[in-house]
């Protein structure tokens, strides 16, 4: 199948990921972008297993204080750079993550990580950390967080 740059020139707006994965993910959909989406998903999570091994030295701690000031979560998120970690996309998905915690109280990492993000219910925490990995080429993890409330 032909792929035609405008297809991968959109669905890399949308989704921000490298050309390589989006040219591959519209192939393997046959041009169908929902589908292509799909695939994307699945490649992000194979580039992120790739990645596994390396190491994390950089990242960041965010806080999410909820309005009413009775519940409070600190998160910290690895990368490998601090190119990544200071970038306002990387940060803002991090911040929405932390949102999440205080909002579904999340007893452990492993237990965040399986459960359905806010943000895209069709996606799991784990496939946003994922897609992290296959927009910034880094391996992203979420090493811990502690929520607290009144």
């Amino acid at each position: 199948m032909n792929i035609s740059t405008e297809q991968i020139k959109a669905l890399r707006d949308k989704t921000g990921v490298s050309v390589m994965l989006v040219r591959k993910a519209l192939e393997e959909a046959e041009g169908d972008e929902a589908r292509a989406l799909e695939v994307l998903t699945k490649l992000s999570a194979e580039v992120a297993d790739k990645k596994s091994d390396r190491v994390t030295g950089a990242g960041i701690v965010d806080a999410y204080i909820h309005h009413d000031k009775k519940t409070g979560v600190l998160i910290d998120v690895r990368c490998e750079s601090d190119f990544v970690a200071k970038n306002p996309e990387f940060q803002g998905v991090i911040h929405a993550i932390a949102l999440q915690i205080a909002a579904m109280q999340h007893a452990s990492v492993e237990e965040l990580l399986a459960a359905p993000s806010l943000q895209d219910e069709s996606k799991t925490v784990q496939d946003v950390v994922n897609e992290l990995t296959g927009k910034f080429g880094e391996r992203v993890t979420v090493s811990a967080f502690t929520r607290y409330t009144i």
